[in-house]
């Protein structure tokens, strides 16, 4: 994660704000800071407004305190660069810096997210200040990382957009004609004769509210604004981590990404960060394994690398419509869960629990009692401890995967943005299906892009891959022909990376792979479904059923009901050395834990460790070793035996290959192994 000799154990902390309290209780702070393990802290997130009061003044007086003080109280500090809010005076002054809705209605100063990211004044003074902060700590020897700006997110309409909409888009396709033919504007007599007649596809011109869904006339042009404002906003980010990178080249630079973002192609700000960071924030009773799979999505962003967890809450959250608090030992779980599957940082929002706007309820390290006598605090004082204990053993630690998820935005944009065939489809909610049910083998999975090699995984599953991007057809082939397994499923392949349909039946460049011809798609009400019966088990068939013809594949299953019964729902096609499944309409949990045990059983797939259901097992690897942890999400003990010998790292105990190993509720458990022997 953050690579350099300042860090050797798991950092423990979280967004701290003294800016918005009197001087006399951040030594309160320190005290409770001591107590509690705190190690590091993120400082400046939205000071902008504080260190700049007006054009031609800085004003550091306060940040001076605040990182001479943490730096005497041996705090590392991971410092923001505070571009996430501009000042209200800049808003005055330089109203090209307000973002403009997509109703067209210009907005005014507040909240955040309020920047237009194509105002030359925005990236002006934000680069400035950038500059001035890495300029002034610098030098810092506790300073471990930049926090560039904070979640960003949002889109924006304005007239700087939209002319650098026209200048993106020029720079993508070259010509006015490529630009017709890309978006097929020959339909409803869109034709472009000059750059100035494109405008921004919003509530005002493509863009209409179906419900509480945003809808398109035109998927092209939606799909490329989404692209331009994740570019846009991404430009921001590198604009201020080159200037930062020109001071102080030893010093990582990241921003908090949010996980389950739709706005942002976090792929491709993965390339551009030194190091991924995010945001966890799970509702409550959503199901674990969700979490965990924005944990791995977001280690896929960054390549497989470790990850930095830089938020998460102490209990609950103030936004959620039902602010549940965190059950005891569930901070300490999800805190585990995110370092079994990749964090090497545990660290929250906020650190003090603040007494005004809108984040006043939102939990903290310390609440508003303003002292430790919590249990809220006891349960973060206790993990603060085990950190300390853990040191540095799990570092650098990566996930062994022999298997692997496309997971890719622009495909996410445009089902979302698709014309049919059914409100119902949703591509995160068809890709968690399957990681479900790779989860409840405990088999480990790599999430990635449409342009990493696939030639290192046993199994590769591509979930409703609507867009078919470049030369993606080809690598999918390629894989399978040379040994791979690839499963597809319904909606996957229909258009290319324009969204212009791929002529000559469905799934297009997919039907060779996949040995298929889908001839029409039944879309199903979420109360009705079909059925099929697969290795003499029937499992429903729901959202859409695609009904299809054999082209060398093989049927498995067939559907059961309407006037297409007796048609394929599940086929086989063998290619070269390898096989592509095709899963033609999207089931229950029950069909996806079946089918990934049958890929298991065929394919070789070695689960980290048998669980009873309700425990995950993860797998982090160092050159210290394997770290084999376990994660018990009921609130009921359970046990485990243990394939492998090693010593537990909480309860330092020794453990032979045989024992059992007990999970009270809700626990955790870390086994430390040499590395040899058999994973199951």
């Amino acid at each position: 994660m953050i690579h350099n000799e300042k860090v050797t154990k798991i950092l423990y902390g979280g967004d701290y704000n003294p800016e918005q309290w009197p001087e006399e209780v951040w030594q309160t702070d320190m005290q409770l800071f001591a107590q509690a393990g705190i190690d590091v802290v993120t400082l400046n997130v939205f000071s902008w407004a504080a260190l700049q009061p007006n054009e031609e003044t800085y004003d550091f007086s306060k940040l001076d305190k605040i990182m001479q003080m943490a730096s005497s109280h041996n705090l590392k500090v991971c410092l923001a660069t505070s571009t996430a809010a501009h000042p209200a005076w800049m808003a005055r002054r330089y109203p090209d810096i307000l973002r403009t809705g997509p109703d067209g209605m210009k907005r005014k100063f507040g909240a955040r997210h309020n920047s237009c990211p194509n105002s030359p004044t925005y990236r002006k003074y934000a680069v400035a200040l950038a500059r001035q902060l890495a300029r002034r700590y610098g030098h810092y020897d506790n300073l471990v990382a930049w926090h560039v700006s904070n979640e960003y997110g949002g889109e924006c309409y304005c007239e700087n957009c939209e002319k650098a909409f026209r200048v993106w888009l020029r720079k993508k396709y070259g010509t006015l004609e490529a630009l017709n033919h890309a978006w097929n504007t020959a339909f409803w007599g869109h034709t472009f004769y000059d750059w100035d007649e494109i405008v921004l596809p919003d509530l005002r011109s493509e863009e209409f509210m179906y419900g509480s869904t945003v809808r398109t006339n035109f998927q092209g042009i939606s799909l490329d604004y989404r692209r331009f404002n994740s570019d846009s906003l991404l430009e921001c980010y590198c604009l201020e981590r080159d200037a930062l990178r020109e001071v102080t080249p030893q010093v990582p630079v990241t921003t908090n990404l949010m996980g389950y973002y739709y706005g942002l192609d976090y792929q491709k700000w993965g390339k551009e960060m030194d190091f991924i960071s995010w945001d966890s924030y799970p509702e409550y009773g959503e199901p674990e394994g969700k979490n965990a799979m924005w944990h791995d999505v977001m280690r896929g962003a960054g390549g497989g690398a470790p990850f930095a967890l830089m938020e998460q809450s102490p209990s609950i959250s103030n936004w959620h419509a039902y602010c549940a608090l965190k059950r005891p030992g569930v901070m300490r779980l999800y805190s585990y869960q995110a370092v079994a599957h990749g964090a090497d940082t545990v660290m929250f929002f906020q650190m003090r629990r603040s007494v005004g706007a809108c984040e006043k309820f939102h939990s903290a390290v310390i609440d508003h009692v303003g002292h430790g006598e919590t249990r809220q605090f006891r349960e973060l004082a206790a993990l603060g401890r085990e950190l300390k204990q853990l040191g540095g053993l799990t570092l650098g630690g990566r996930t062994p995967a022999q298997a692997a998820i496309v997971f890719d935005w622009d495909n996410w944009w445009a089902t979302s943005l698709s014309a049919g065939p059914s409100v119902e489809i949703n591509y995160p909610e068809e890709v968690y299906r399957w990681y479900d049910g790779l989860a409840r083998h405990n088999i480990p999975v790599d999430f990635v892009g449409v342009d990493q090699d696939l030639s290192g995984y046993k199994v590769v599953f591509a979930p409703m891959l609507y867009m078919c991007k470049g030369a993606h057809h080809q690598a999918l082939t390629r894989y399978v022909e040379e040994g791979g397994t690839l499963v597809s499923t319904y909606f996957s392949g229909y258009v290319e990376e324009h969204d212009l349909v791929v002529c000559g039946g469905y799934p297009g460049h997919l039907k060779k792979v996949l040995g298929i011809w889908v001839e029409e798609s039944d879309a199903l009400p979420p109360q009705e479904h079909n059925c099929f019966t697969w290795n003499g088990k029937e499992y429903p068939a729901r959202v859409l059923c695609d009904l299809l013809h054999l082209q060398g594949a093989q049927a498995l299953a067939c559907y059961g009901a309407q006037f297409y019964a007796g048609m394929p729902a599940l086929t086989c096609n063998r290619l070269g050395k390898g096989a592509s499944y095709y899963v033609a309409t999207s089931s229950d949990r029950e069909f996806y834990r079946d089918f990934v045990g049958h890929l298991r059983d065929t394919c070789g797939l070695e689960p980290v460790h048998d669980t009873p259901e309700g425990v995950e097992a993860a797998l982090r690897c160092n050159g210290q070793g394997e770290f084999l942890f376990f994660l018990n999400y009921n609130d009921a003990p359970k046990g485990v035996r243990l394939a492998r010998s090693g010593v537990e790292l909480l309860s330092r105990r020794q453990y032979q290959a045989g024992d059992w190993l007990e999970l009270e509720g809700k626990g955790v458990a870390i086994l430390h192994t040499a590395g040899e022997g058999h994973r199951g």
